[in-house]
């Protein structure tokens, strides 16, 4: 028999998140990201006393919909214990009668599937769920906070920490190639933290300089402007900043070295034996298959002729409980191919969770196509959007594997409310974002 309250000790709520494996969107500093939010905070507690379920329950109050509950990211205990799921379920029933709440949805950790084969768990965690009395959404656009899926980038293997060579060997020809091209073409990387973007708001103006050029969610991203600045403050020392510069001058020194190299090698052609007339001629084709890249990036970055450092790419990252979060990222469109500034980028976030000892690289979600069923009630394979393929074959890429979680599940309080939720504002709130987008062009 487990006992369930409100915590009101955060740190030890803290605590059990991080040493059990929880995610960032559960730990009670999410609070301070997440202000339009009501936060509560739940534990569960077996009869000696011991802490072994927490769980962060985010509260909005919706026009038509009333109070909305949502357990960011699932709680976090042992989904085995079929016992503890049923005695907190009983419990969040009588909270969400209590408090007069429309709906309590929770996204459980637990994958479906995972690179496409089927997890059997995840079949059982269904059906134990919708037992309980919860409703699977398979509505994917109304999800609430994220897709059903995730890319993740194992950095244990067999109990052993991965190091990043054994990882990059792990990825595609393409990736490899591209890492060890960035330092080749001007490329430097810098990694910040709030205390650095306090003394220097320009960092942020650079980050949010290439989210502009690189899609339209930079609105999403910036969200008053300091959405950023409060990810880094909050989580501080979870987190970083991290940004991709091309450098012209350096550059421009990097060439004049290939060319002196070029230089070197001509006289010695003269007379030189087959084996080493070789060896040259392969230095000579390979400096100048580069220089033609070279003057490729020139041209292309021209028009930056006030500040010869550009910065190309950034990625702002938090830390925490073993897993590394990839939580915004891009790369401007200048020079963009021809220095694979992504790939550098991101195998430096990979770096940063590596040194940091985690057990995961989370690379974020892709968004996908309305989901079927299985004829056990569970989603069917997932899908990208077609305008997210290449962003799933560019996080595949980097040999992540791809899961396919069960899903959203809803414990209903009011029916009628609850349709107006799911159904109504939905509609709604499209109609908003095509208005806004209107009005912004």
């Amino acid at each position: 028999m487990y006992t369930f309250k409100e915590e009101k000790d955060l740190k030890a709520y803290d605590d059990f998140i991080e040493e059990n494996g929880g995610w960032y969107i559960q730990c009670s500093r999410w609070e301070k990201v997440k202000t339009t939010w009501k936060c509560r905070y739940y534990c569960g507690f077996d009869e000696s006393g011991n802490r072994v379920l927490a769980v962060l329950v985010m509260e909005r109050n919706l026009p038509a919909a009333g109070k909305i509950w949502y357990g960011s990211g699932g709680a976090v205990c042992d989904y085995k214990n079929t016992g503890l799921l049923k005695d907190f379920t009983e419990f969040m029933k009588s909270e969400i009668k209590k408090y007069s709440v429309t709906a309590f949805i929770m996204d459980p950790p637990v994958s479906l599937r995972i690179n496409r084969e089927e997890q059997p768990f995840g079949h059982e965690m269904h059906k134990t769920l919708t037992s309980l009395g919860y409703v699977l959404n398979t509505s994917i656009d109304d999800y609430t906070y994220k897709q059903p899926v995730q890319l993740f980038i194992p950095l244990v293997e067999n109990g052993e920490k991965l190091s990043a060579e054994k990882i990059l060997k792990k990825c595609d020809k393409g990736v490899r190639y591209s890492i060890r091209l960035g330092t080749q073409r001007g490329l430097e990387a810098k990694t910040f933290t709030y205390k650095d973007i306090e003394n220097d708001p320009s960092i942020i103006e650079d980050f949010m300089g290439v989210m502009r050029d690189t899609s339209e969610r930079d609105n999403f991203v910036e969200r008053n402007g300091d959405y950023c600045a409060k990810l880094l403050r909050e989580f501080e020392g979870y987190s970083d900043l991290k940004l991709v510069y091309y450098d012209k001058e350096l550059d421009r020194k990097l060439q004049n070295e290939r060319l002196a190299k070029k230089a070197e090698a001509i006289p010695q052609l003269d007379g030189a034996h087959e084996k080493k007339a070789r060896q040259l001629n392969e230095i000579i084709s390979s400096v100048d298959k580069q220089t033609e890249h070279f003057e490729k990036r020139m041209a292309e970055a021209e028009e930056f002729t006030k500040d010869n450092r550009i910065c190309v790419a950034g990625g702002l990252s938090i830390y925490y409980s073993g897993m590394g979060s990839c939580l915004f990222g891009g790369t401007r469109n200048v020079i963009r191919n021809n220095t694979r500034s992504s790939h550098y980028l991101n195998y430096l976030r990979l770096q940063e969770s590596i040194n940091r000892g985690l057990k995961v690289h989370d690379l974020g979600y892709i968004k996908v196509k309305e989901a079927s069923l299985e004829e056990d009630g569970t989603l069917a394979p997932l899908e990208s959007l077609d305008n997210f393929k290449g962003i799933y074959d560019f996080k595949k890429s980097f040999s992540a594997d791809f899961h396919e979680f069960i899903g959203e599940y809803v414990l209903i309080g009011n029916k009628t409310k609850y349709f107006a939720y799911a159904k109504l504002m939905p509609s709604a709130k499209k109609a908003k974002i095509k208005m806004i987008k209107m009005l912004r062009h």
